[in-house]
């Protein structure tokens, strides 16, 4: 049995497709943990889609901020922007079942010794605090009345608070989890979160470090490998 760790498919379904034959990949013997962002800026979101849900337990796929901007969306939150090229799974046939099964993703997942995430982890979170806290969010994604999703997504954007408080309440708890779990790059050692650079490790802002460098944290983890510094990198090729 292999397990497989690949960040940001993107849409990329015949690049996805070619990987899984690379690596001989084997839904019976094999599994794949896919890191976020699994939609959009490619030009097949719907296929991605569709060809994860149907591996079942043999592709264990966490929620990226891409695949969270599709949800709002879906709510009719958000409008799509000029780079965005998921709504073909808006008007799909099939739209209500890839929808419960993207929302049903977990934004963490803490297996073989390893936490992965989308993007980062809080230097003061450890891993069960880590994954308690993506439960928080996961619950209000997976609620079984969707029409109070929209309430969610109407106050998820925005980078406020830039730093995590345990008093923290209501939806500025929950952007903060999210934004730590599916954005975060560059934070300060006491965790003040910065989201404006998208520089590599060695380019971080004046006074912030790449949020896996912070000294004393309590976590190790796997990693989602959209950004260049990034290890353990198995990832297909561009579109």
């Amino acid at each position: 049995m292999s397990l497989y760790l690949i960040g940001d498919l993107q849409g990329c379904n015949v690049p996805f497709q070619r990987l899984l034959r690379k690596i001989d990949f084997s839904a019976s013997r094999d599994t794949l943990y896919v890191l976020g962002d699994l939609v959009n800026r490619g030009p097949d979101s719907l296929a991605v889609l569709r060809s994860l849900a149907d591996l079942g337990d043999s592709a264990q796929c966490l929620l990226g901020n891409h695949d969270l901007h599709l949800l709002a969306m879906w709510q009719g939150v958000r409008k799509p922007s000029r780079k965005d090229t998921a709504q073909e799974i808006l008007q799909a046939s099939d739209t209500d079942s890839l929808i419960d099964w993207l929302r049903h993703r977990p934004l963490a997942v803490h297996q073989h010794g390893w936490l992965m995430v989308h993007a980062g982890v809080l230097p003061q979170w450890t891993t069960a605090q880590t994954m308690a806290l993506a439960a928080e969010v996961e619950q209000v994604l997976q609620m079984p009345d969707v029409s109070g999703l929209a309430d969610f997504f109407q106050t998820m954007y925005g980078n406020e608070p830039m730093q995590w408080r345990t008093t923290l309440k209501g939806s500025d708890r929950l952007r903060v989890i999210v934004n730590a779990l599916t954005r975060l790059r560059f934070c300060t050692a006491d965790g003040v979160m910065e989201f404006d650079s998208k520089e590599s490790a060695d380019d971080a802002p004046a006074g912030y470090m790449p949020w896996f460098r912070v000294p004393g944290r309590p976590h190790r983890w796997r990693l989602d490998t959209g950004q260049r510094w990034r290890e353990q990198r198995v990832m297909p090729r561009e579109c």
